[in-house]
């Protein structure tokens, strides 16, 4: 991973297999020299102005659209945007009333990749420093729009310098590379359930009142 999103450290991070809001994630943003460094950060970033954290649901994405005016959001995107590795992500495909199923989407190969990112520095009454992040989102692309309407924005390894330098919202795109999407099962619904089997694809559960015919 170092080698792809060219940071320094060496860092012995453990394999996760089902991140949820407020747990910590690796960012990778450019320190005070310009080099990117890796820091762990909050998901569900937690805007400078802030009185407290936890008043409110996590804000673990930012949509593209708004994120350059949203108040929420609008300082981190002009002055500190960052990488957000990952080597795929879940979302839930309605099904039915209350029903979603589980779909695992990642590049074809499982090569990891990078979503475009914004992060915050708020600061505790105690004096300490909280440093938390949100995931941009856009349109879904053509290839995984049957699952759900948005998408984080994954980014290109040659738009990694522009992203983390630039606030270029021309960035803020669907990605149009291919994807493998395939249904999993519902044991990633709860976050205690963080192990390999969570990847192992299954047959799309039966919408309510179909009936298979063999």
């Amino acid at each position: 991973m170092a080698g792809l999103f060219l940071f320094d450290e060496r860092p012995n991070l453990g394999v996760r297999f089902n991140i949820a809001p407020t747990q910590e994630v690796p960012v990778i943003r450019c320190g005070e020299d310009g080099d990117r460094q890796l820091a762990m950060m909050r998901w569900g970033l937690v805007p400078s102005w802030a009185k407290e954290i936890g008043g409110s649901a996590p804000l673990i994405n930012a949509r593209g659209e708004t994120v350059a005016e949203k108040p929420s959001f609008r300082n981190a995107f002009a002055k500190r945007r960052c990488l957000i590795p990952t080597d795929g992500f879940y979302e839930w495909k309605a099904e039915g009333k209350g029903e979603k199923q589980p779909y695992r989407i990642a590049l074809p190969d499982d090569a990891p990749f990078a979503f475009a990112g914004i992060w915050e520095r708020w600061q505790r009454a105690q004096g300490d420093a909280l440093e938390s992040c949100a995931i941009i989102t856009t349109a879904a692309s053509a290839m995984i729009a049957d699952i759900h309407h948005r998408m984080p924005v994954i980014l290109e390894p040659d738009s990694y310098d522009a992203w983390l330098t630039t606030p270029d919202a021309a960035l803020i795109d669907a990605y149009d590379g291919p994807l493998r999407a395939y249904p999993i099962g519902t044991a990633v619904n709860k976050v205690v359930n963080d192990d390999p089997s969570l990847w192992n694809e299954v047959e799309p559960a039966p919408k309510r009142g179909q009936i298979d015919l063999f």
